[in-house]
């Protein structure tokens, strides 16, 4: 069953489902219910979720044709990890899926590379280097949020909710202007934020360069250490970008953008609290916001 896919595996599930014992039948429903679940956790962890033993995923797999679990995830993970196709290759297989009126295999495969994504972030992520970024942050005398593309909002965002309690965060480019200009007035002492996935953007790359050369301290988010501003970089975050989708990811940079602000925050001054409840104390007293 080496070339099985996802949606075949469900569909013997569901034929098989009538003549299945209680506890078997308990773990295919939740299989077939979660079946983006089965990519991203391990049989132990699928098998909690779903209330039965790990054993009885494996009598799962037995009774629809496979001679164990692992074999029954492949297809689940092969699916997940299959990188490499073109954008407009992509598209293509989108177009065929909503044809075939297959909503529900593209829903599935989305959901399932999006927590593989989220997952990978959070296993990679080493909690001590964070805090540590988290710190410099905190100690420099300015901080510049640099992305273009899809990467702008994310980095002006970082920025808005960070600078309510934390002062010196800026998203770059600045005034339509080109991020190597604002890294220009950087130096030793200020912080950057640096943030492009492959293909790696041009302006990003040479403003890293820069900002390395003039002693910013640069922590990169790409999407791999052999990038190009990760060769330039004090500190590394990789988040994974790929999805069945003909355009990026960017889920994987929202988690470890939050997770960077959750540690920005619970290492900041006792001040950062207040400052962000006068932040919305001034906003209540001016009505933007909806009374209840």
């Amino acid at each position: 069953m080496a070339s099985t896919s996802p949606a075949q595996v469900l569909d013997r599930l569901a034929e098989s489902y009538p003549d299945l014992s209680p506890q078997v039948r308990l773990a295919a429903r939740h299989v077939l219910d979660q079946p983006g679940r089965v990519a991203v956790l391990s049989m132990r962890q699928l098998a909690d979720e779903a209330g039965v033993k790990p054993n009885t995923l494996v009598r799962l797999a037995r009774a629809i044709g496979f001679k164990g679990y692992d074999d029954l995830r492949e297809p689940f993970r092969s699916d997940v990890a299959a990188a490499g196709t073109s954008f407009p290759d992509k598209a293509r297989w989108l177009q065929a899926i909503a044809g075939a009126e297959h909503h529900g295999d593209l829903l599935a495969d989305l959901a399932s590379s999006n927590l593989a994504i989220v997952e990978q972030v959070f296993d990679d992520l080493d909690s001590s280097e964070l805090k540590l970024v988290a710190d410099t942050i905190l100690d420099a005398d300015h901080t510049g949020v640099l992305g273009v593309g899809a990467l702008a909002p994310l980095a002006r965002h970082f920025c808005y909710v960070g600078s309510m309690a934390l002062p010196g965060l800026h998203a770059l480019p600045t005034n339509d202007g080109l991020p190597i200009d604002d890294v220009a007035r950087m130096g030793p002492g200020d912080v950057l934020l640096s943030m492009t996935f492959a293909p790696y953007r041009t302006e990003i790359v040479e403003a890293t360069r820069l900002a390395a050369e003039r002693g910013v301290t640069v922590v990169a988010i790409t999407d791999s250490r052999t990038a190009p501003t990760a060769l330039a970089a004090d500190h590394i975050f990789v988040a994974a970008t790929e999805t069945p989708l003909y355009f990026a990811s960017v889920i994987g940079v929202v988690a470890l953008l939050e997770a960077l602000l959750a540690f920005l925050v619970a290492d900041s001054r006792s001040e950062a609290t207040e400052a962000i409840d006068q932040f919305h104390q001034h906003r209540r007293a001016a009505g933007a916001y909806v009374r209840e």
